[in-house]
């Protein structure tokens, strides 16, 4: 297959220096099409739609159709487990959960995937993901032996795992409404080693603190539990990609 995404994240790249993917999750959003129709304007590379604890694979495909209809820019999806893989979407990052205790997050929703990956002609996008700090949703779905926020070295020996394991992006998070953010220390660490694409998520709330994990070269800042709770979302998004682009 064809790496039309990963080439067209590459590109942006180029383009913007660090771009931001909003992440809608099917499970608490209920205008996922307005929140995709306007993060696309405010300047959004691309939208995620999953998250850790994503189970009705119904209303998961709806939701991707509906907007892949609507928008122009790249749908990717972020699963948790084997139900977050539906039709339509343009790609997926394709995770591995590195730092989990139970193997089923390593390979074996893995396996139990990737047919319907295949089937459903999905581009994957080989991502190894790493869960920092603990007491949110990804780190309790997904057994994770966390790294500790200062335990950058931890971070760096994973980062070089994914790389020599052929994953091309590696994807840091603090978890969805984490208190704190990934280290701009440990990002840095970890993108001094890492030749791929590196994603931050989890805790990014503020501008601010946007561009301080972009400086310390993060590619691509997910943000999501904000654009579900905060009214004022759209101005602060904005406000956060102008923030990170070049």
């Amino acid at each position: 297959m064809e790496h039309r995404v990963e080439n067209y994240i590459l590109d942006e790249l180029k383009k913007y220096g660090t771009l931001c993917f909003p992440l809608i999750d099917s499970e608490n959003s209920t205008n996922a099409v307005l929140i995709g129709n306007k993060a696309q304007s405010l300047g959004a590379s691309a939208i995620l739609i999953g998250g850790s604890s994503a189970t009705d694979q119904i209303e998961l495909a709806e939701m991707v159709f509906t907007i892949k209809s609507k928008i122009n820019i790249p749908v990717i999806l972020f699963p948790g487990n084997v139900t977050g893989v539906v039709p339509k979407a343009d790609a997926i990052l394709f995770s591995s959960l590195l730092n989990s205790e139970n193997p089923y997050f390593i390979t074996g929703a893995q396996a139990l995937g990737a047919l319907s990956v295949k089937k459903y002609n999905i581009e994957s996008l080989p991502t190894g993901y790493l869960v920092v700090g603990e007491h949110t949703t990804a780190w309790f779905v997904g057994q994770a032996r966390s790294i500790p926020f200062d335990k950058r070295g931890i971070a760096v020996m994973y980062a070089l795992a994914a790389q020599y394991l052929g994953m091309r992006f590696l994807y840091l998070e603090a978890g969805s409404g984490a208190a704190n953010s990934i280290p701009p220390d440990m990002i840095a660490a970890v993108r001094k080693q890492f030749t791929g694409v590196l994603i931050v998520g989890g805790g990014v709330r503020t501008p601010e603190k946007a561009k301080e994990i972009a400086e310390a070269g993060a590619d691509i800042i997910v943000v999501g539990t904000m654009i579900e709770k905060d009214d004022d979302w759209e101005n602060k998004l904005s406000s956060i990609i102008r923030s990170i682009r070049r």
